[in-house]
């Protein structure tokens, strides 16, 4: 089984830079507390790096 990464958006990325806005959208969330689970690789690695002040990680 592959490890997956849950991501929770828990800041507004109203007044976050484009590029921010841009990651968060790719990364498929919308809306504060809202829950995604991604394959954990380094290309989400690298994504939830650039806004890892917007996000909460968990390794499941």
């Amino acid at each position: 089984m592959a490890k997956m990464l849950r991501i929770t958006l828990v800041k507004s990325t109203i007044g976050s830079k484009p590029q921010h806005r841009k990651t968060i959208e790719a990364l498929g969330l919308k809306k504060i507390r809202q829950v995604v689970e991604k394959q954990d690789n380094p290309q989400m690695r690298g994504m939830v790096e650039k806004v890892k002040h917007l996000v909460k990680v968990e390794e499941i």
